[in-house]
């Protein structure tokens, strides 16, 4: 008889346990405990929280760790098309032998008791952990920081907060401050952290808990600097300047992120190369990726194709600005969301740029708003919108309306995902 997989084991921990949002840590740490207390054989971690960015500064810092040779844990969330993408041992994809033997541990470990979906994985991405050797570990939160159930680790060796903007205000809070306040509960009393470009509102909150903590901190702004010069980055801190390449990944809102991690790096005393390793090595599917081949692209031979996984205000501010700095064509875009987001704010940043909308549901989420709600707040900013079936369906649409267009296909993770899955 065939062992289980891990699609199936997940498929049914989802059952058992759902994809709810629960915030508080009591059932990890039983769940933890039951294990043998595995988030304390962790290797030295960097914690990151924020709303937007965390994804590309955490594979910018993986990219410049590994440069120089480091083995490198990560945990991130979601995942585009498989689950083995959010746990990465020593720099690889968690094996589907060992994934699935996990996942039936904790399963057995946390004996029916209730916990989310979200808990009972990162046990296991824990446990995953600590039991392969490495020199470092980068964790990523999955929402907030404070509850998060990353935030078991008692003492990393630094943190990171990343830009923080409205988001999952439901759960977070509805202002500002009240949000950096969930996301600055990764502080630890004495560890450095990083901060991104902040709101003022945002960054007293920041400041005033690191003050109590006393936890050192690198702003933006204040310890550190980056900007672009002749084609290069260029960054400034205490320790002098750096002149590195521009990241590999595309847009003006990846400086700022190639930013947070080169000032961890050098705070965490990595040289020339590692830093230039962060910028040329990285690679972070579904932030603003080109689709060249599969039978998207084959549909719209003449178009240009990219899909991006930003979904609230902020995202759709740094979107416009990329697309602002590419060279003109006609801009049009597919567009599919969770109705737990800020719709309007996501579109209104694009919507002069917008050539036309397809609104398209998301396959598979239950959460999805439909695409003729979608394409209702679109029409409301004077975007011209219309609902489409599918992906496919929105692509074909636009291919026969603006033959030489670019289309941009974005307004979640889970959509993005999606794409890249039937994409090939």
């Amino acid at each position: 008889m065939n062992a289980p997989n891990s699609d199936s084991i997940l498929d049914r921990m989802m059952a058992l346990h759902p994809k709810r949002i629960d915030l508080t840590l009591d059932r990890l740490w039983r769940l933890l405990a039951a294990l043998g207390r595995p988030d304390l054989a962790l290797p030295p971690v960097i914690h990151l929280a924020g709303t937007n960015g965390k994804g590309s500064t955490l594979a910018m810092l993986r990219a410049g760790l590994e440069g120089g040779g480091a083995r490198v844990h990560a945990y991130t969330s979601p995942h585009l098309v498989r689950f083995h993408e959010r746990i990465r041992l020593a720099g690889d994809l968690i094996a589907e032998r060992d994934l699935a033997a996990l996942l039936d541990e904790c399963a057995a470990a946390n004996d029916g008791a209730p916990i989310t979906y979200f808990e009972i994985t990162t046990g296991a991405a824990l446990l995953a952990f600590a039991r392969a050797p490495a020199d470092w570990l980068l964790l990523e939160t999955g929402l907030g920081g404070r509850l998060d159930a990353t935030n078991v680790v008692e003492r990393p060796a630094l943190t990171v907060i990343t830009p923080v903007s409205l988001d999952h205000q439901a759960f977070l809070g509805e202002t500002l401050p009240e949000i950096a306040a969930e996301k600055a509960g990764i502080l630890k009393r004495g560890v450095p952290c990083v901060v991104g470009p902040q709101e003022d509102t945002a960054l007293e909150v920041i400041e005033a808990r690191a003050a109590r903590l006393g936890a050192p901190l690198l702003v933006h702004g204040q310890h550190w600097h980056v900007w672009t010069e002749r084609g290069r980055l260029v960054f400034q801190d205490e320790a002098g300047l750096a002149d590195l390449p521009l990241p590999a990944l595309t847009g003006p809102h990846q400086i700022l992120n190639a930013g947070m991690a080169v000032a961890a790096l050098r705070h965490l005393g990595r040289g020339d190369d590692e830093l230039a390793a962060a910028m040329t090595r990285v690679s972070w599917p579904a932030r603003m990726q080109r689709l060249r081949r599969g039978p998207l692209s084959a549909a719209a031979p003449g178009a240009e194709l990219w899909v991006d996984g930003g979904h609230n205000p902020a995202a759709g501010q740094a979107l416009a600005g990329t697309l602002g700095a590419m060279p003109e064509r006609p801009l049009h875009m597919i567009c599919g969301m969770l109705n737990t987001k800020d719709v309007a704010g996501y579109l209104r940043p694009l919507a002069a740029r917008l050539g036309g909308l397809e609104a398209v549901s998301i396959p598979g989420e239950t959460a999805t708003l439909s695409a003729d709600e979608t394409a209702a707040h679109a029409r409301g900013l004077g975007i011209p919108a219309q609902s489409a079936a599918s992906v496919a369906d929105a692509v074909a649409a636009i291919a026969a309306r603006a033959p030489d267009a670019r289309i941009l296909i974005g307004g979640s993770l889970y959509l993005a995902g999606q794409v890249l899955r039937e994409n090939g």
